[in-house]
Order: structure tokens, then C-alpha cells, then sequence
């Protein structure tokens, strides 16, 4: 049951997809403490819904491999640095969740046994079942693929109903919403039309690897008051769901 009477969600098991720039706050780079808070505020709503929650989060607040890699650096070198910076970006939001009373624990596939869990996936589940948040760093522990397929992965490993992308835009649209005025609001989208339509939703790997084991995908925007809230309880007034049927 949910707290305080609220609406129950409409999954059981979400992985929530946060990019890193999520937590660079207004100067764009960095550690915002400020940022950081904001978010766990976000995600203890819907740990109050007994969402079991485990995030997957990017590090382009602190590292760009294609920075590194347009200077001549190797691919694996610059994909490992963003994985590091990752279990930082892990560990600050840790913190801001534990500040708001919501038990946290980072796993990494990248193993940094000082500071963070191994990624073990029935470990990972058993801490969602106790109700922990679960932090789930590294990427997939291996270069050449972004953290939109770490996503991908860890949702279908550890039997996530969903796979929901945190974005600053009120889910997929016919056109760029700041550019077309008449630019409309997809409620659902199947794969396919994503693919014909060529509609920005995720790296093809990751998308692929949804797409393959069904596994849907929520883009709604995080940062709007109550958006992710209504998108979790199955408001489709918000954020658009892909899915294999319309």
C-alpha cells in the first residue's frame, strides 16, 4: 500500500535511467549538492509508493569519452574513466538519498570494494526487496557502450517491469518542441514507429535490446512537479510509453 493514501504505482520493479548532467545543477559541470538533493527528493516519492527502484546513472557532468577519444585517446581508456566517474556520481547521490531517509546501496561493475558494492544481481534484488534504493554504477563494466545500455541490461537482469528515461522533455514529440510550435505529444509509441521515425529515444543497442525481450520504455520528464508521479501511476497525460502494442 502506498503512503499517505496516494495512488499505487503501476509497476512493482523500475529502473530509473539519470543522465549525469542530471546532477551538474546551473554551471553544467561538476557536483551540484543542490541538484543532487533535488533529485533524491524526486526519487523518495516514489519509494513512497513502494516502488522498488534501482538507477542507473551516466557520467557526462564529470567525463566525455568522445572528449578524450577526438585527441587521440583510446576508446577503452576513455570508456573506463566514465565508468569511474559514474560510481562518483553513485556516491553523491547516495548520500543526498540516505539525507532524506531513504536506504541506499551503489553496486559497480567497475569493483571499487572500499566504496561500493560488487554489482551482484540477486544481491541487487534482494536489496530492492528489503525496500532499498539501488544504485547501480560502472556501465556494464565493459567499454564501447554507454550507460543507456547498462539501463537496458540491468532492467532485463534483474526482471524490471519497466525501463523509465529520466529527460527535460515531456516525453517523445512528432518534432522538436522548442523549434515546431505544432509539434504533438506522443501518449504511446510502439518500437517500430520509433525506428521509422528515427525518433531520439535511446542508443540503438540499448533500444534493441528493450525492443528484443519487451521490455517497455517511459521517457517523462523529471524535472516538471509531479510529472514522473502521474507516470509511474499510469497517467498517460504525461511522458509517453513505448512498448510492443499501441
Amino acid at each position: 500500500m502506498a503512503q499517505n493514501g496516494t495512488q499505487p504505482a503501476a509497476y512493482k520493479r523500475i529502473i530509473l535511467k539519470l543522465s549525469g548532467e542530471a546532477l551538474a545543477g546551473p554551471q553544467g559541470f561538476g557536483i551540484d549538492t543542490d541538484s543532487a538533493a533535488f533529485i533524491a527528493h524526486r526519487i523518495k516519492q516514489l519509494h513512497d509508493l513502494d516502488l522498488q527502484i534501482g538507477i542507473v546513472v551516466g557520467a557526462g557532468n564529470l567525463w566525455r569519452g568522445s572528449m578524450g577519444v577526438s585527441r587521440g585517446m583510446d576508446q577503452s581508456t576513455a570508456d573506463h574513466m566514465g565508468m569511474i566517474g559514474t560510481v562518483m556520481n553513485g556516491l553523491a547521490l547516495q548520500d543526498a538519498l540516505e539525507r532524506d531517509g531513504v536506504k541506499t546501496r551503489v553496486q559497480t561493475a567497475v569493483q571499487m570494494n572500499t566504496v561500493a558494492e560488487p554489482y551482484i544481481r540477486l544481491r541487487a534484488i534482494r536489496h530492492m526487496e528489503k525496500g532499498r534504493v539501488v544504485i547501480i554504477a560502472g556501465g556494464t563494466g565493459n567499454p564501447y557502450f554507454t550507460t543507456d545500455t547498462a539501463a537496458a541490461l540491468r532492467a532485463k537482469e534483474l526482471n524490471a517491469d519497466i525501463v523509465i528515461k529520466a529527460t527535460k522533455v515531456n516525453g517523445v514529440y512528432s518534432a522538436d518542441p522548442k523549434k515546431d510550435p505544432n509539434a504533438t505529444r506522443f501518449d504511446r509509441l510502439d518500437y517500430e514507429t520509433v525506428l521509422q521515425k528515427r525518433y531520439a529515444v535511446m542508443d540503438m543497442t540499448a533500444f534493441a535490446l528493450c525492443q528484443d525481450n519487451n521490455l517497455p520504455i517511459l521517457v517523462v520528464d523529471f524535472w516538471a512537479e509531479g510529472d514522473l508521479l502521474k507516470a509511474v501511476q499510469g497517467d498517460h497525460s504525461v511522458g509517453t510509453l513505448i512498448s510492443n502494442q499501441v
